[in-house]
Formats: structure tokens, C-alpha cells, sequence
């Protein structure tokens, strides 16, 4: 059930950890970092939450006013959950704490990743030339679309199918973590089909590894 628990501190890392430091709090909030969500949606993006557990910290980040909830099309549609401008405040601190985590134990296998996970990482983790040419990504994440935009040596990422495309690229969060970190494991798994490709290799190598790979 949902928990009041309060350090009685009046310092605001104690206040803030008052709000989002039970656990999972803070994962549900990356998971909407990107895209509103439904409940069976975070559900498969957090396997290691029970569903009573997901429920009590999302009634919880709603209580606090980190998390809202609305309907899709209409009044019978299904409730999906997403970060109130407040809640957006969050996001350079969970990045901040993925960089520092990045140094700290790997949790024994089998071990979860989500797509929000590995986005976030393309996103903000590849190093990009400001001055490369841009271009479109249509990615399929375990039969979820996303739109990647590279450009300006930035990443954009958005929920959804691109009206055009440069490159498709089809696969799963675990494999397309396994291509960031090690370029070796590309080859292997085109071959094989864990990802398959659309259009230009060029193109794929600067999505994954920047202009450099």
C-alpha cells in the first residue's frame, strides 16, 4: 500500500527523497522520461515490480504531483501516466545518477533492461559530429516505434512511427545494448536476425557509434 513515511528533515535532499526515494519511485520516473505510459506498459518495462507495488508509487508520484494521469481518446479509452512539469524537473538528476551508476556492480543475470533505458543511452551517450549531415531513424524496440532524429550533433528520440526515414532498424533493448557497447557485435547479429536493417550500413554505424564507428 502506499507509504507516508517522512525523514522529518527539513533539508531539501530529505524532503526530495520524501517524494521520490521509495523504491522503484525514481525508475518509474525514468520510464516516462521519453513517452507517456500505460500501466501494463511500465509493467513490462519494470518485470521485477509486483503490479500492487507499481500501483502504490504511482498513486504515490500522483499524490506528490510528480506524475499525472489522463485518458486516451476519451472517456472509455485506457489511463496513461506521464510526468507533471514538475516531475520533468527530474530528468537531469536521474541522468546524472545513470552516468554515476554507470561506474558502480553490474546486478547478476538475468538482469532487466529496458527500451527507455537503452534510448536514453543513444540519446545522451554517443558521441556526435555537429557538423555530420542529419538524419532519421525508424527503430522498432521489441515491436514498439520510435522516431530518432540525429542532428546538430544532437539525438532526439520520440514515441511513434517517422512520416520518412533513412534507415529502419528492428530489434530488442538488449541486443541494441549489446551493439552500443561493443561494435564487434554488430555483424554477428545482423546475421543471425536479433536486428535487422533497412537501408545504408554507414548510416547504422553513425547512429550506434557516431561518426567514429
Amino acid at each position: 500500500m502506499p507509504t507516508s513515511r517522512s525523514y522529518r528533515d527539513s533539508c531539501g535532499i530529505a524532503r526530495a527523497l520524501d517524494v521520490v526515494g521509495e523504491r522503484w519511485a525514481l525508475l518509474v520516473v525514468r520510464e516516462l522520461l521519453l513517452a507517456p505510459q500505460r500501466f501494463s506498459e511500465l509493467r513490462l518495462s519494470l518485470p521485477n515490480a509486483s503490479s500492487n507495488l507499481l500501483a502504490d508509487r504511482l498513486r504515490e508520484l500522483e499524490l506528490h504531483g510528480v506524475v499525472g494521469r489522463r485518458r486516451l481518446a476519451g472517456a472509455s479509452g485506457p489511463h496513461v501516466y506521464e510526468l507533471t512539469e514538475w516531475g520533468r524537473g527530474l530528468e537531469p538528476i536521474v541522468l546524472a545518477l545513470g552516468e554515476w551508476g554507470i561506474d558502480a556492480p553490474r546486478p547478476a543475470e538475468p538482469a532487466s533492461l529496458s527500451a527507455t533505458s537503452v534510448l536514453i543511452f543513444l540519446r545522451g551517450g554517443v558521441p556526435r559530429d555537429p557538423a555530420a549531415p542529419p538524419f532519421v531513424c525508424r527503430l522498432d524496440l521489441g515491436g514498439t516505434p520510435w522516431t530518432v532524429r540525429v542532428e546538430a550533433g544532437g539525438v532526439q528520440v520520440l514515441s511513434g512511427e517517422p512520416a520518412t526515414a533513412d534507415i529502419a532498424l528492428r530489434t530488442d533493448p538488449r541486443t541494441l545494448g549489446a551493439l552500443l557497447a561493443d561494435p564487434a557485435a554488430l555483424a554477428p547479429a545482423l546475421a543471425e536476425g536479433s536486428a535487422a536493417l533497412v537501408g545504408g550500413l554507414p548510416t547504422l554505424h553513425r547512429l550506434l557509434y557516431g561518426d567514429g564507428g
